[in-house]
Order: C-alpha cells, then structure tokens, then sequence
C-alpha cells in the first residue's frame, strides 16, 4: 500500500503507514537508520488490540528532508505532531524505539496531551540538562558515513546484512522489510539505501543536544521506558534518572534483549506493551 504524504511545518515531506490491527489507533516511531515499516511484525503482534500506524522520520525511508540538511531531532518531534494531525489521530498510544522513542518525548512535550500513554524502549535522552557539542569523530557518526549505500540488488543487500551483527539478530521478517523499504532502485539497476549514510552521521551528530530531558516535566501521560536487559546503551540506570523527572512514568526490563529489541523480539515488546496499557490492579 503506498504512503500517505503529509507536510511538516518547515516544509519536509513525510510518509506515513497503515500497518494494520484493531482497536485504538497507536503510532509506531522507528530507530535511527530504519523506517517504519520495519516494525510491521511488532505491528502484527499488536493488531488484536491496536490499530498500528506509523511514519517514516525525516530522512529516513519514503520522507524528505530539509535543504540545509538540518537534523535537529526537535524536527523529530515535529515529524510525529505532524503525522497526528495528518491521521486524524485523538489520544493515540505513542511507542517509539531508540531515536523514536526520543521524537515521541519531544512531541509530547511540545503539545502536551497529545498522547494517551507512552512506550519508549530505550529512547535517545540523556539524563544532562546542558546537552554535550556534537561530535562528529564519534563512532556512530563514523559508522554511518563508512557505510556501505549501494548494492546489487536487494537480495544481495539482505544476505550481506544477515551473514553479520547487528543486523543478523534482527527478525527475519523485520529484516526483510527493513531491505524492501529501505532502500530505493537506481537507473542501473542497483540498489541504495534511502537514509543515506551522510545524512544518518549527521542525524547522529545531533543526537544528544535536544531538551527532552529538560523538558520531562510537561509530560503527564503514563510512560513506560523500557530496555533490554542485554543491552549496553540505554539501560535501567539512566531510565530511571528520566522517570523521576516524569509525573507518572516506570522503567520496565525485558531479559534478553539488546538495544534493537522491538525488531529482535516483536513479540516480546508487544508483550511488554500490553503490560503497560493494562496494568495489574493496585
């Protein structure tokens, strides 16, 4: 099913996907480098109670960017109420992974009340009210402008991405969606990838200077911030630096699960949602 378009206030192009499910509407926000239909299998896990939605970020997947190139992740945030607005959503549950999870803070904050709830898995905050310079010798930013664009074909991507980790551990249907979407066809009959590598070392670059954390306190919605319990980058320590910050918000593990656990374990995390928009009685 293609897109639907929409456009954000400072001109970005953004799309957006109808991945199923009944229920109430919730929108799935997706992690830097991905789009949001990789998490169609989450989606799935979650159809019998939810109508999932969701978009693909600025510069990632089918969206646009600005002409500076500008990645503030404010622009993130901006992406999602845009996104809100487009579908016509009223309360929507709001589940974001890593970058998404951060984008759907800033939202939140941004225009209070626009959520019911929140399910944040290892969102990009961190903890500083003064956010650190960017840094474009770190090694995510490296990571990305090394990376590997082009391909023969997307099958050639796919088994490149599945013989090696990170990417090895995801879902195989995750992966497989992440391969057909995520990459755009070339007049030779190549492949490339849609988040273009510059584009994702800059995205990186800013990742630590928005104010969400500053910001926490406007948030009243119910917010669970989870983490796997394998995981090495935004575990229990700093979530539970956020959540006492936030007027009503828990941290939740989930045991063996790494940083990228929604397309690892689709199914865990569903799970672990469902938890959360029925919590046990007091």
């Amino acid at each position: 099913m293609p897109p639907i378009r929409a456009t954000t206030p400072d001109g970005v192009t953004v799309a957006l996907h109808d991945l199923g499910g009944d229920g109430p509407p919730a929108l799935l926000v997706h992690a830097t480098g991905f789009h949001g239909r990789a998490l169609g299998p989450l989606a799935r896990s979650l159809g019998s109670r939810l109508h999932c939605l969701a978009l693909d970020l600025r510069g990632h997947g089918e969206s646009g960017v600005t002409a500076d190139l500008d990645f503030d992740w404010v622009g993130f945030g901006t992406d999602v109420l845009t996104a809100v607005d487009a579908l016509g959503l009223e309360g929507p549950v709001g589940i974001g992974h890593s970058c998404g999870g951060a984008a759907l803070l800033l939202a939140e904050e941004a225009r209070p009340g626009t959520f019911s709830a929140l399910y944040c898995f290892e969102p990009v905050v961190l903890p500083f009210d003064r956010p650190p310079s960017p840094d474009p010798s770190g090694p995510l930013a490296r990571g990305a402008r090394q990376r590997r664009e082009i391909f023969a074909s997307r099958q050639e991507a796919s088994a490149n991405y599945a013989s090696k980790p990170p990417l090895c551990n995801l879902d195989p249907e995750a992966l497989a969606a992440y391969v057909e979407f995520g990459f755009e066809d070339l007049p030779d009959g190549t492949v490339r990838l849609r988040c273009r590598g510059q584009n994702e070392a800059l995205i990186y670059e800013s990742g630590f200077r928005h104010p969400a954390f500053s910001r926490l306190a406007a948030v009243d919605c119910p917010v669970v911030l989870a983490c796997g319990g394998e995981s090495d980058d935004f575990g229990p320590a700093t979530l539970e630096l956020l959540v006492e910050h936030l007027a009503n918000g828990r941290v939740e593990v989930l045991p063996g699960l790494g940083h990228f656990g929604p397309l690892q374990q689709p199914g865990v995390v569903a799970d672990s949602v469902i938890r959360a928009l029925d919590p046990p009685p007091a």
